[in-house]
């Protein structure tokens, strides 16, 4: 069993972020089998799996979420190969993967030189945010902004101990926090829009990772609407988890065919121009992705 210290020194953020990439990809290529994610007792018990089938190596994901609870978030991550098993846990490996895909993302939608980031959210995946955005655009300046302002000045404190170069403050607001920002990323589970579209700059890239249900809403509809490209992990997961993404479709701002999947958008980049958005629900080939290097980690330390 692979405990979160074993996974972070088995897979250090740059390296998820290509692996990660290089799924997508092979999912865009049809090289993967991904049932849809499985959830039990209101969304408290979430099973997610995925084959790649070139390797016939597979991976199942169980999460348990309990609000309240310390930790919230509890769960067990099993890698399998013809060689035998890794199991790892899974908080980990989501947190890293989660950032990773964002990353990804940002390397592909966000302007080449942009170094501001605007972080909105303080919990669990708050941190991966900042170090998938650093592992691909030259990060000088990250604003922090969280409902609870203890919460962000802590969390404030611990990135500027990791990225002493990285000018670092913590926003009285979530407009205040975007409106000079060149990259956002929304790691919250809120159920109302964070900020309006006349809050942010005219050229920003979004990254929304926080809301996994319907009833879930990170961004304004009018973003999605307006947005020069909308890119999401996978259209029929975003159109049956992603609240903004459903609101935005059923309320007639935005069609389901202007959704494009991130490894389709990999294969042929888009032209983007004005605000881009990506939305991710989350998909199991992100867990394969890390779950192969510690795979190979493993068998390197046998």
């Amino acid at each position: 069993m692979l405990d979160a210290d074993d996974v972070r020194r088995a897979v250090p953020m740059p390296a998820a972020v290509e692996a990660v990439r290089e799924a997508f990809l092979d999912l865009a290529a049809g090289r993967f089998v991904v049932p849809q994610r499985l959830s039990f007792a209101g969304a408290t018990t979430l099973v997610m799996t995925a084959c790649h089938t070139p390797t016939s190596t597979t991976v199942v994901k169980t999460l348990n979420l309990v609000p309240g609870r310390a930790p919230m978030i509890l769960g067990t991550l099993v890698w399998n190969t013809a060689d035998g098993q890794v199991v790892a846990d899974a908080v980990e490996v989501t947190t890293l993967r989660t950032g990773a895909v964002s990353g990804v993302a940002t390397d592909l939608l966000a302007p080449a030189e942009a170094s501001s980031l605007a972080l909105l959210g303080t919990g669990a995946q708050a941190a991966d945010q900042v170090r998938a955005v650093a592992a691909v655009r030259p990060m000088r300046r990250v604003t922090v902004f969280g409902r609870d302002l203890s919460r962000a000045e802590a969390l404030a404190g611990r990135l500027s101990a990791e990225f002493p170069s990285v000018a670092i403050r913590v926003a009285s607001s979530a407009p205040d926090a975007v409106s000079d920002a060149e990259i956002v990323c929304c790691a919250t589970s809120s159920s109302t829009p964070l900020f309006a579209v006349d809050d942010l700059p005219d050229r920003v890239h979004v990254n929304a990772i926080g809301s996994y249900l319907p009833s879930m809403r990170e961004l304004p509809a009018e973003l999605l609407a307006t947005a020069g490209c909308v890119v999401v992990d996978q259209v029929d997961a975003a159109l049956e988890e992603a609240g903004e993404v459903i609101h935005a479709v059923e309320s007639g701002v935005l069609d389901r065919g202007d959704l494009i999947e991130l490894g389709a958008a990999l294969r042929t980049p888009p032209v983007v121009s004005g605000r881009t958005v990506f939305k991710s629900v989350g998909l199991a080939v992100q867990d394969w992705a890390v779950a192969r290097l510690l795979g190979d980690a493993a068998s390197r330390g046998r």
